[in-house]
């Protein structure tokens, strides 16, 4: 198998025999603990239902018009911390395989060609979404339906944001994506790409141009990164990596990684899936690098076996302090030093305290930093309230801001977070906005 094709399609869902038998193990909870572990309210437990009484339309109608990232959500979702969590079935057996029934609906919608969602006569009032990521999408979608006119500006070539240039194909495909924006285009969506709406200057004109709301949805695109780490060759961000394994750079990239040894630095679904990466395109050997305890990563626990059964080295308790170059400004290696957890926090949790006289070197030649995500330089602060990290303030309940007219969700306002959250963001925002904009809203 080449290496572009172990980049180009994800493993197969399920299909109808299997995900109606999985739903034929739902108990049919009365109080439906399922439901209220989705943050994006897609109500698991009513499209079971429907789904295990052999209602099949009634069941995708369920999952979409509860949720326009259904797809996204049913294969990208940490079900076993959300709504898996809370099943019933768990005391008896296993939970409900909820992430990968809601996935089949949406999927075997596209095939029997079934789309339960439709605009509603045009309003004249437009709306502005900047960023074209899962928040953003979510609250187009549920403006959209309700009539709104909706314009989204995304700054990058195509739509879609972290789904579209955050995650590895092999875990989320083209062709899943390509289905799953089709909704948006169907509801009279449209999207103004390569276009950068640069703070609140740029909010300020779109109000002039007459957009009767804003939602900011911009995300977080600018990475951490460990001092140095810009002048040394061979060192790349997540941001990059990731973005560049969607596009047509992946050839490039297994000449940089083959045969190498890789260091992946971060302990959550990102970094994994930047380590995962490294060994298909190739890596001698990949190590994750952490500076807490194998428990404390927030990465979930089936990402972690995944990749130890893969063959990743897992560095724990071992703190980066710097890149090491050769004369030639190629990274040669990392400068290490062992950590050990101190005593609790506030919060309980421990934290890691360098350990004096332990630092090493690993010797490495490619790196990868996923130690997170901060806002760009776009500056919002002259129109809304921000806090000392750059993230937007919002009313918690309906997500506007401190300004009129403008709203905010998605990671812009909780820092790097699920993309189930973002949705819900979206469509708490929608909601607040159709209000303001004199609809009435039925919760």
């Amino acid at each position: 198998m080449s290496v572009t094709e172990r980049f180009k399609t994800m493993e197969k869902g399920f299909g109808l025999v299997q995900a109606l038998a999985e739903a034929e193990r739902c108990l049919l909870c009365h109080d439906a603990p399922c439901s209220k572990g989705c943050p994006a309210e897609t109500d698991p437990a009513t499209f079971i239902r429907k789904l295990r009484m052999r209602n099949v339309k009634g069941a995708i109608r369920t999952v979409k018009t509860n949720n326009a990232l259904g797809g996204a959500c049913g294969v990208l979702c940490p079900t076993a911390r959300l709504c898996e969590k809370e099943c019933s079935a768990t005391g008896i057996v296993r939970p409900i395989a909820i992430g990968k029934i809601q996935r089949f609906l949406v999927e075997h919608s596209w095939e029997i060609g079934f789309e339960p969602l439709a605009a509603k006569p045009a309003r004249a009032e437009k709306v502005a979404v900047i960023g074209s990521g899962p928040a953003g999408l979510s609250c187009a979608a549920e403006l959209a339906k309700e009539g709104f006119p909706v314009t989204m500006f995304e700054e990058r070539a195509e739509p879609g944001g972290v789904i579209r240039y955050g995650v590895p194909a092999y875990r989320f495909d083209a062709a899943f994506l390509k289905n799953e924006m089709a909704i948006f285009e169907r509801l009279g969506v449209t999207f103004v790409c390569n276009t950068r709406i640069d703070g609140a200057s740029g909010a300020k004109k779109l109000l002039a141009d007459g957009f009767a709301a804003v939602f900011l949805g911009p995300g977080l695109w600018a990475a951490e990164r460990l001092p140095g780490a810009e002048k040394v060759k061979g060192v790349r961000t997540s941001v990059e990596f990731l973005a560049a394994l969607r596009g047509k750079q992946v050839a490039g990239l297994a000449k940089e990684f083959e045969g190498k040894t890789v260091a992946v630095i971060g302990g959550g679904s990102v970094a994994m899936d930047c380590v995962e990466s490294a060994l298909k395109l190739g890596a001698k050997d990949a190590y994750l690098v952490y500076r807490r305890s194998f428990a404390q990563m927030p990465a979930e626990e089936d990402e972690r076996v995944a990749a130890l059964r893969l063959g990743v080295h897992f560095l724990v308790l071992n703190q980066p302090v710097k890149y090491l170059a050769d004369g030639k400004g190629k990274l040669k290696g990392l400068k290490l030093v062992r950590t050990r957890l101190g005593k609790p926090d506030a919060s309980g949790r421990r934290k890691p305290e360098p350990i004096k006289g332990s630092e090493w070197v690993l010797d490495v030649t490619a790196a990868v930093e996923a130690i997170g995500n901060k806002a760009d330089a776009a500056d919002w602060s002259a129109m809304v309230k921000v806090d000392e990290a750059g993230l937007v303030v919002v009313n918690g309940k309906t997500r506007k801001t401190s300004a009129r007219k403008i709203f905010a969700g998605g990671d812009i306002v909780r820092g790097p977070a699920l993309v189930v959250e973002a949705v819900q963001d979206g469509k708490l925002a929608a909601r607040a906005i159709r209000a303001a904009l004199g609809q009435e809203v039925k919760v």
